[in-house]
């Protein structure tokens, strides 16, 4: 029998281990793809960690319902190994994404094409194993996503970071009309989500990071302009700049000194859409909702279709890839290392 290679969680905040099981046979629908490239992802780290960070030093544990050892990983592409005997739409040798984000099927959610917001979910890499590994099982091939002409590195980052950032620049179009859009957050997300947003809004977005490095490649990858959160002066200088501040903003950090940035950038009747899930806390008198009519909003990832979508616009040349780096599945842990450091700009995707 084959044998699954895994480089798995064997307990939180401890490193990842490389562990050997049989490879699962499929039944049913399901498929067993074997993995040619997995994205490594800031969430991985609070998987690894088992909580999320909130305010004031409480924590979010996210530990309950998996079993370890498990295996990390959700930005997976790879070729169709072996089916299920109910399969009939998709053949061993296939080259596919792999959507992670799968749901009950049976929920409100599920019922209404969500399946990235289903409560009780089957998310490779969070509450299935996912894609540090030589083989994952997915349960039916309508996950599976026709990828050429692209390279599997830039297919697997676009099944979390390409479509979490479209997910949320979509909900952003009307208010990007009337104006540049702002991207706080220059990581794996926000680097994917400047490419998308050059294509889906009609004038270059500004960006804002505290690293010199992130901004400089940004401003390489087509953004209008660049500014340092942390500059006491940047707010002033970028309201100044666009005309009384930006009409559509996305949060890819998600912490509270990024969104105080992001709420203090936005202009009247303007939006501020959060991706990112840093951690802390948030304060705003209730009365600037109104005096500035403006509106904050969480977005988790995106559906089965905005994945399909985000694979077409790739494919018909629209959306380059941002900057990627490819390392030996052996380099899981070192690359979390890294991520954890802030010692990567783009995004590292892991190849067998």
């Amino acid at each position: 029998m084959t044998q699954l290679r895994r480089y798995s969680l064997t307990a939180y905040e401890t490193p990842l281990c490389e562990t050997v099981v049989d490879c699962p046979t499929p039944r049913g629908s399901e498929v067993v793809v074997r993995i040619e490239r997995c994205g490594v992802c800031h969430s991985d780290l609070h998987m690894q960690d088992g909580y999320f960070s909130l305010a004031d030093g409480k924590k979010l544990d996210v530990r309950a319902g998996r079993t370890l050892p498990f295996t990390l990983g959700h930005e997976i592409a790879g070729v169709v190994e072996s089916v299920g005997p109910d399969v009939t739409d998709a053949a061993p040798g296939a080259k596919v994404a792999v959507y992670p984000w799968i749901g009950c099927g049976q929920c409100a959610a599920c019922r209404a094409g969500e399946e990235n917001l289903c409560s009780t979910n089957r998310h490779l890499g969070v509450s299935a194993d996912g894609g540090f590994a030589s083989h994952v099982l997915v349960p039916h091939p309508r996950y599976l996503i026709d990828y050429a002409p692209l390279s599997p590195s830039f297919a697997a980052a676009l099944m979390c970071s390409g479509l979490t950032s479209y997910s949320a620049l979509k909900r952003l179009r009307a208010y990007a009309s009337r104006g540049p859009a702002l991207l706080v957050g220059l990581g794996g997300v926000g680097m994917m989500g400047l490419a998308i947003a050059r294509v889906l809004f009609a004038s270059p977005p500004i960006v804002a990071d505290i690293d010199a490095a992130k901004r400089e490649a940004a401003l390489r990858a087509g953004a209008a302009a660049a500014y340092d959160p942390a500059d006491l002066e940047a707010r002033r200088a970028l309201i100044k700049a666009t005309g009384g501040g930006a009409m559509a903003i996305c949060d890819f950090v998600g912490s509270e000194k990024s969104l105080a940035f992001a709420a203090g950038c936005v202009a009247k009747g303007g939006k501020v859409v959060i991706t990112g899930l840093f951690g802390g806390n948030f304060a705003l008198p209730t009365a600037m909702f109104v005096l500035k009519a403006m509106t904050i909003e969480g977005t988790l990832t995106g559906t089965l279709a905005e994945a399909r979508e985000i694979i077409e616009l790739a494919k018909a040349g629209k959306i380059s890839a941002p900057p990627i780096a490819e390392r030996p599945f052996a380099a899981a842990q070192a690359t979390l290392d890294d991520l954890r450091a802030g010692r990567i700009v783009g995004r590292v995707v892991l190849a067998g």
